[in-house]
């Protein structure tokens, strides 16, 4: 259960920073990182620093994928942990 918990908040600190360091590139004009990566890390756990991360750094608040898919992927995530703890 330990390494569980270990692994969801590295995860979420991974993909909010993603976020951070994506905005950061989109203001300089520099490589970006994917949607998919920034999908993936979210799916992968890390749904509530990518939502933080959004809302944080107003990154990729106009795109209906992360707009309605963060905070979906966060709802079957929830239901995982549910069914999970049931």
């Amino acid at each position: 259960m330990k390494t569980i918990l270990i692994y969801i908040a590295v995860i979420n600190v991974i993909a909010f920073v993603l976020f951070g360091v994506d905005k950061w590139k989109a203001k300089h004009g520099s490589w970006r990182i994917t949607e998919a990566t920034l999908l993936d890390a979210a799916i992968l756990g890390g749904s509530i620093g990518a939502y933080l991360g959004m809302k944080v750094f107003h990154h990729k608040t106009q795109h209906k994928k992360f707009v309605y898919g963060i905070p979906l992927i966060i709802f079957f995530h929830l239901l995982l942990v549910f069914f999970i703890i049931r």
